[in-house]
């Protein structure tokens, strides 16, 4: 299949035309399919296997899974800088691995690393990045503007990368990726380092694109959050999917059951769990396990017990969450893992 610089056209005409491709093609046509793709290494390693998933134009798509689990290898293969060994990415009318070139002007990418800015001011940054993907100055500037203000990052906008924290340099990354954005934004654990007030500005602006009408593609180890906000989402594990769907989907087998955390006197060892304690996960002093409804009374004396023996300092009783369907479908709490 031809790549976007077919018949003379240069770069930033290209870039623009996929700009508009979707009043003529049907916005349907720019669905992002993975089927069956599988990444074996030359050692062995299979890294993806079988993974089939399609993201919509409009839709928030959330990626999860443990580390190791195949996450970024997948996103790598997306936007050209693996090759899988089998199976086939689409976006619309083009084959992403027969033609790389056109899997980077129709995919923008945040990876988990962060953005080379140490020599340019944010706005620089993100202005040139925008003119890079052929966006107009006029149009590349005042999106600038709008992003700047938008994630709460004015005060830093004449400050060079080279002094910028970690949190706000990812802010400015996400917005390098989103001034002048593909069909298809694909963000690796986009919220990394990001403080709690300028992360929900984040989420917000995540949600902006998919009413934009932009497919995003998430990766993401934070559960509760992504639950606020995709639309659909897959979880992979050992590199295979083994779950999709909605998040209210994801929880129908834990209906009739509640969570229950007990957080743990600092150094004190897990206790031992009553048998209506299910899937007993622990991180740091936490410890999160899901239990029957009718079980609600005997879990409060329980945990109660655990503080007045002086194990446990607090616990909690609520809805079960994405989180808890996550570690039932992985055997793994997230974050405890590190990133992929």
């Amino acid at each position: 299949m031809l790549g976007l610089r077919g018949r003379g056209k240069s770069r930033s005409e290209a870039f623009a035309d996929t700009q508009h491709a979707g009043t003529a093609h049907g916005v349907e046509d720019w669905v992002f399919r993975a089927e069956n793709v599988t990444k074996v290494y030359r050692n062995g390693v299979r890294a993806n296997d079988g993974i089939s998933l399609h993201v919509d134009p409009g839709e928030v798509y959330g990626l999860l899974g443990p580390n190791g689990a195949g996450k970024t290898t997948l996103v790598k293969q997306a936007v050209g800088l693996l090759k899988p060994t089998s199976g086939t990415i689409t976006l619309g009318p083009y084959d992403l691995i027969e033609s790389p070139a056109a899997a980077r002007q129709l995919c923008s990418y945040l990876p988990q690393a962060q953005p080379p800015i140490e020599s340019f001011s944010v706005h620089e940054a993100i202005q040139l990045c925008g003119r890079i993907r052929g966006g107009r100055t006029s149009v590349v500037k005042r999106r600038a503007d709008e992003l700047i203000e938008a994630l709460d990052i004015g005060e830093w906008r004449d400050t060079r990368g080279i002094r910028l924290s970690g949190g706000v340099k990812r802010l400015v990354g996400f917005a390098m990726v989103t001034v002048c954005p593909g069909r298809v934004v694909i963000l690796d654990e986009p919220t990394n380092d990001v403080d709690p007030l300028r992360r929900r500005l984040l989420w917000n602006q995540i949600r902006e694109l998919g009413n934009r009408g932009v497919a995003v593609f998430l990766v993401t180890h934070n559960v509760l959050e992504a639950e606020k906000s995709v639309d659909r989402l897959a979880i992979i594990s050992g590199g295979r999917l083994v779950a999709e769907g909605t998040p209210s989907s994801m929880k129908s087998e834990d209906r009739g059951n509640l969570r229950l955390q007990l957080m743990l006197v600092p150094g004190c060892d897990t206790p031992e769990m009553p048998a209506f304690c299910h899937h007993a996960t622990r991180v740091g002093n936490n410890v999160v396990a899901v239990v029957n409804e009718n079980d609600a009374a005997h879990a409060i004396g329980w945990a109660v017990e655990q503080i007045g023996e002086g194990t446990a300092e607090e616990y909690a009783l609520g809805a079960t969450s994405l989180e808890d369907a996550y570690i039932r479908l992985t055997g793994e709490a997230p974050g405890d893992d590190g990133t992929e």
